[in-house]
C-alpha cells in the first residue's frame, strides 16, 4: 500500500466505526495529509477512493503510515515517538469533549450502561485503548484455597528504549500537564517524557458534591477499566469523603464497581500525588469471596458486616443506606489509623512515620450498597527493606512491584519479562536443565527446584500447565505476605483483638 492509500483506508476506518460522519470525509483527508507534509493526493481518482476496511486493520494501517514517516524523517524511529505521530493522527478524528459529553451523558438518560457501552467503544476506536496491544497480554486462572485468582503477564504498556529515556531526561520540564491524570491531559499532544493524549476525552462528574473526571485506562487490566479523578491536582488521602465518593460512584453507575489505592507509599499505587479510584464492569475474585466470620459492632447492628476469607485481610460491610455504610468505614479507618499492635508486628508509626491504611472498594449488589475495607500497613525493616507487608524477596523472581488495589481484590499484574522466560522455563523443566547455568532464568533456580520436586514427571504435554499453576500460587503467597493479619490461629486471633476495639 503507498501512504495515498493508507490515508483512504484511515478515513475509511474512522467513517466506519462513527467516529466522522460522510461529509467529514475530505476534510479528515486533508488534516492527513498536512500532518504528512504532503501537498496532495497522487491524481484525483485516489483523492475519492474510500475503500473497504475492519476494525482490526487498524495496526497494520498505522503501521505502514508510520513506516512512511519514519522513512521520510518526519518520524524518529522508537516505539514513543511512532506513539505520539499516531496519536496525533487519530486525534484528527476524535470529537470536541462538549460533543463527546452530551452523547455521554444523553445516552446516560435512557442507562448508565449505554453510556459507558458509548464511551467504552469509542476509547477503543479512537485507538486511546489500543485494541491491538490489549489482545497480546496472557491471562488465565488458578484454583488456590481462596478461589480462583486471576494471572495476567502485562504485554500492553510498551517499553521505553534507551534513546526516548535519554531524550526525554535532558527536555525542559515543564510542569504542564502536572501528571498523567490532570485534566490537562485532554488533546494534550504529548511528549518523550508524556505519553500523548490528542485522542483522550474524559466525562465530568459530581461526587459528594465535588467536581471529578471518568475515563478509561489505555491499558486495560481487566473489562471496562476505568479511572475516575479529582478535576485538582491533589494528593491521594483515604478519609470518610473517600467512602462518599465511592458509593456516590456506584449509585450513579451500579453496574460498576470502584475501589483507591491505598495513599501511603509501599502498599500505595504508582501515583500518588493526584486523588483517583479505579474501576470498572468486572467481578473480581475478593469481590466473590464469602464470609468467614461475622461481626455485630456496637451502634450498627442494622449494618451487615464480616470479615472475608482473603488471603489479605478484608472487613466487608453491607447495607441499603449508604451513608451508614459511610459512617462505619470512617469509624474502622480512625481506629485502624491509630492501632498498634507488637505481638502481630503492626505499628501505627515509628519515628513520626505513619504506617496504617486501607483500600476501599464500593460495589452495588443484590440491592444493597457493599464497601470491602483491606488494613495495609507499610512498615519495612532491614530484613524486609520494601515492606513487611509486601512480596518478600524469595517472591520477587515473580512478582517485586507494589501490591495495588488490583492485585489486592485477585488480579496479578505480572511483568512482560515473564513470557519469555516462562517459555524458557517449559523448555529448561522438559529438558531437565539447570537454569542456573542462564543468566535470564537463575533468579527462578529455587522455585524451578521445588516445582520438579512437587511434580516428578514433567513433559511437553503438562509443562504449560504447571507452570500456571505454580505462579497463581505465588502470587497467592504475595497476596497472603501483604496480609498484615495472617490466615493461621495467631493472625486470626490478632485480627479479632482489632475488631474488638471497633
Amino acid at each position: 500500500m503507498d501512504i495515498f492509500d493508507n490515508i483512504n483506508r484511515l478515513a475509511s476506518y474512522a467513517l466506519a466505526t462513527g467516529l466522522i460522519e460522510e461529509e467529514d470525509v475530505v476534510f479528515a483527508k486533508n488534516r492527513l495529509l498536512m500532518e504528512l507534509g504532503l501537498d496532495g493526493f497522487d491524481g484525483m481518482e485516489k483523492a475519492g477512493e474510500l475503500p473497504r476496511v475492519e476494525k482490526g486493520d487498524l495496526e497494520a494501517i498505522l503501521s505502514e503510515i508510520l513506516d512512511y514517516a519514519v522513512e521520510k524523517g518526519i518520524v524518529k524511529d522508537s516505539v514513543v515517538y511512532r506513539d505520539l505521530f499516531d496519536t496525533r493522527l487519530m486525534s484528527v478524528f476524535v470529537s470536541k469533549p462538549s460533543e463527546v459529553s452530551a452523547k455521554f451523558w444523553n445516552l446516560y438518560g435512557k442507562s448508565p450502561k449505554k453510556a459507558t457501552d458509548f464511551f467504552y467503544e469509542f476509547s477503543k476506536d479512537t485507538d486511546y485503548i489500543r485494541r491491538y496491544r490489549i489482545s497480546k497480554d496472557v491471562k488465565w486462572k488458578v484454583e488456590t484455597e481462596f478461589g480462583e485468582l486471576d494471572i495476567t503477564i502485562n504485554l500492553s504498556k510498551p517499553e521505553k528504549g534507551p534513546k526516548a529515556i535519554a531524550a526525554a531526561k535532558n527536555m525542559k520540564q515543564t510542569g504542564y500537564p502536572l501528571c498523567l491524570l490532570c485534566k490537562e491531559n485532554v488533546g494534550y499532544a504529548g511528549r518523550p517524557d508524556h505519553a500523548a493524549r490528542g485522542n483522550h476525552r474524559i466525562i465530568r462528574l459530581e461526587l459528594s458534591g465535588e467536581e471529578w473526571g471518568f475515563q478509561y485506562s489505555p491499558y486495560v487490566y481487566y473489562n471496562e477499566h476505568c479511572i475516575v479523578f479529582n478535576f485538582e491536582h491533589t494528593p491521594m488521602r483515604i478519609s470518610r469523603k473517600t467512602f462518599s465518593r465511592l458509593l456516590d460512584f456506584v449509585g450513579q453507575f451500579p453496574h460498576y464497581m470502584l475501589g483507591s489505592n491505598a495513599d501511603l507509599p509501599i502498599v500505595g499505587g504508582s501515583i500518588l500525588a493526584h486523588d483517583h479510584f479505579q474501576g470498572g464492569a468486572y467481578e473480581f475474585p475478593m469481590a466473590k469471596a464469602p464470609y468467614e466470620r461475622m461481626l455485630l459492632i456496637d451502634g450498627f447492628k442494622d449494618v451487615e458486616c464480616g470479615i472475608v476469607k482473603w488471603p489479605m485481610s478484608v472487613i466487608r460491610i453491607a447495607s441499603k443506606n449508604p451513608e451508614r455504610i459511610v459512617e462505619l468505614s470512617d469509624r474502622i479507618l480512625r481506629k485502624w489509623r491509630d492501632y498498634t499492635d507488637e505481638g502481630a508486628f503492626i505499628f501505627s508509626e515509628t519515628d513520626g512515620e505513619a504506617h496504617n491504611t486501607l483500600n476501599p472498594i464500593a460495589r452495588f449488589r443484590n440491592g444493597k450498597y457493599e464497601m470491602d475495607l483491606v488494613l495495609r500497613n507499610n512498615i519495612a525493616t532491614e530484613e524486609h527493606p520494601l515492606g513487611v507487608f509486601h512480596p518478600h524477596a524469595e517472591l520477587h523472581h515473580i512478582k517485586k512491584e507494589n501490591i495495588g488495589l488490583i492485585e489486592v481484590m485477585g488480579l496479578a499484574i505480572l511483568p512482560g519479562r515473564l513470557k519469555s522466560e516462562l517459555s524458557e522455563l517449559s523448555k529448561a523443566l522438559v529438558e531437565g536443565r539447570d537454569v542456573k547455568a542462564d543468566a535470564s532464568l537463575a533468579k527462578h533456580a529455587d522455585w524451578v527446584e521445588g516445582i520438579r520436586a512437587r511434580h516428578p514427571k514433567i513433559d511437553v504435554g503438562n509443562v504449560d500447565d504447571i507452570l500456571k499453576r505454580e505462579v497463581g500460587l505465588v502470587f497467592e503467597k504475595v497476596l497472603e505476605h501483604a496480609g498484615v493479619f495472617k490466615c493461621d490461629a495467631d493472625g486470626r486471633a490478632a485480627f479479632r483483638r482489632f475488631t474488638d476495639t471497633i
